[in-house]
């Protein structure tokens, strides 16, 4: 700032001074002020006295605009080269320069395939061809400007009016009666209808004598009479129809009700006298073991009786009920010793409750052993059952599996099913021995019990490859097996004839046996095959 007593000598270089500022161009900026910048020649310059001193002060210019940095790499592509003033300068001023590389160089095989022949100028793009111009219409001469035209006579001024169509009049319909007596028709109508309808009835007429001529003439005689015609089905005696009809009426169902639930099954008469029925411990089983449960027993003419459980065993599943009747159809039993595989078969039960419901199939296997254990009963069973694909459903245990003789050889008792969401028969049944069923329930009737054989031991199925067997897993003190000198460990491969492979099959093996029985058993130990005698005991 200048001194307050001394005159600014040239006040517009004052103002340069302090108004301008540098920018990128190097090109001042200033900006006016409110002083006077020219001063005539003769005028004298006012002194500080005269003039205020805020006319002399400079004022700051605007700030320079903000320009970002540029990048190098962008520089090079997008700035004006160095020999080129302005962007309207001819292109032959251009010259090449290095930058970034836009495009591929083309290889020299492609080039000389696909591009333009050397020298040549014309280009691959063709323009679009010029649009056909339409055709001139067709100009119809006109004779009156043509001298040389003839003289023709012209249509008339008047045109000649289309003749209108006939009006279609309503189709009319005469009753008989009109016909007749009003005369609305010709008598040439009349009389050709009248004998249309002569010729057709007597067309008819034709006919049916025709046809009445080709019936014999006994049809006609008052004394014919039609033969009744002979059923003809003929059922021999031993076909599953026979079989069916003799022994459903010895086989009942069997109902348990427990409040407002309870189950069903089916029986056998095996006493008609005293009317005893035998059937599955699991069907019966939640008669005694629940209290104010009711048994009832329906028999095939559809007459129902209570019924009493005799004795139950739970290592068979087998069971003995009683009513009071007498005069009882009984079913015919069998030996189950004479079955072979493929010997037909007849299943006779109530399955889901349908009474009398009979099924076929064959005997598939023998001596099969299969473990029971009845859902929500206290059966605990391993019965050498018989197998058989003929249809077995809930409901059909207690009840018949009979031999083309019409004899019951086995009680229907279990099913295989593929899983818990599948209950129906999938052609694995399985059904008790009658031979074992008979013996214990002479044993159930006599004494309430059934007595069974044992050995003493408890055994699992053990097998190390080539050889299966039960091995023995703990031995009672006493029995017949610490008699014989079996220890923990040992493995039974036979017993009797029996080949035992399971301790599933070692079970059935001493169920076929009596108390009092001495039988030969196979032992490995250690590698080692002994054999062993025992006397078997009541368990």
């Amino acid at each position: 700032m200048p001194d307050n007593n001394s005159t600014p000598e040239n006040a517009s270089e004052l103002v340069s001074a302090a108004t301008s500022v540098p920018n990128e161009a190097s090109v001042p900026i200033q900006t006016q002020v409110p002083i006077q910048t020219q001063v005539p020649s003769q005028a004298k310059v006012p002194n500080e006295a005269s003039v205020p001193s805020q006319q002399y002060r400079p004022r700051l210019g605007p700030r320079p605009l903000w320009k970002p940095p540029v990048q190098p790499l962008e520089r090079d592509i997008f700035s004006r080269p160095a020999d080129v003033r302005g962007a309207f300068a001819p292109r032959s001023s251009r010259q090449d320069r290095p930058g970034l590389a836009l495009t591929v160089p083309v290889p020299e095989m492609l080039n000389s395939a696909f591009g333009r022949p050397q020298g040549g100028r014309e280009s691959l793009q063709r323009g679009p061809k010029p649009a056909a111009a339409p055709p001139a219409p067709a100009v119809q001469p006109d004779p009156w400007r043509d001298p040389n035209s003839s003289v023709v006579l012209g249509s008339p001024a008047l045109a000649t009016p289309e003749a209108a169509l006939p009006e279609e009049l309503p189709e009319v319909r005469y009753t008989l009666r009109q016909a007749l007596l009003s005369r609305k028709l010709q008598p040439a109508a009349l009389i050709t209808l009248a004998v249309v309808a002569v010729l057709i009835g007597a067309f008819g007429a034709g006919i049916g004598s025709l046809l009445i001529s080709r019936i014999p003439a006994s049809v006609n005689e008052p004394a014919f009479s039609l033969a009744a015609v002979q059923p003809a089905v003929e059922r021999e005696p031993g076909s599953i129809a026979d079989i069916a009809a003799r022994v459903n009426p010895a086989v009942v169902s069997i109902e348990v009700r427990i409040g407002n639930g309870g189950g069903s099954g089916s029986g056998v008469v095996i006493d008609g006298a005293a009317g005893y029925i035998l059937t599955n411990n699991h069907v019966v089983s939640l008669a005694v073991t629940t209290p104010d449960a009711q048994m009832s027993v329906v028999f095939s003419d559809g007459s129902r009786l209570p019924a009493t459980v005799v004795g139950r065993d739970i290592r068979t599943d087998l069971a003995v009920i009683k009513v009071t009747a007498q005069n009882l159809t009984v079913a015919q039993l069998g030996d189950s010793s004479t079955l072979a595989v493929g010997d037909p078969v007849i299943a006779i039960g109530s399955p889901l409750g349908l009474s009398g419901t009979v099924t076929t199939g064959i005997v598939s296997a023998i001596n099969r052993p299969v473990r029971l254990s009845g859902e929500g009963t206290d059966t605990d069973a391993v019965i050498d059952a018989i197998q058989t694909d003929a249809s077995i459903n809930p409901g059909n245990s207690g009840g018949a599996l009979v031999d083309a003789t019409g004899s019951v050889v086995g009680i229907n008792s279990a099913i295989r099913t593929l899983g818990s969401q599948s209950s129906g028969s999938i052609g694995l049944g399985f059904a008790i021995p009658i031979n074992l069923a008979k013996a214990t329930a002479q044993e159930l009737i006599r004494t309430g019990k059934a007595v069974h054989p044992s050995i003493g031991v408890d055994a699992r199925s053990v097998s190390d490859g080539t050889t299966e067997g039960a091995q023995v897993q703990n031995v009672r003190a006493d029995s017949p097996a610490a008699e014989a000198g079996i220890v923990e460990g040992d493995v039974i491969t036979k017993f009797g004839d029996r080949t035992v492979g399971s301790s599933d099959e070692l079970v059935v093996a001493v169920q076929s046996r009596n108390v009092g029985d001495v039988v030969e058993v196979e032992v490995v130990r250690q590698g080692r095959s002994f054999v062993v005698q025992m006397t078997l005991v009541a368990a």
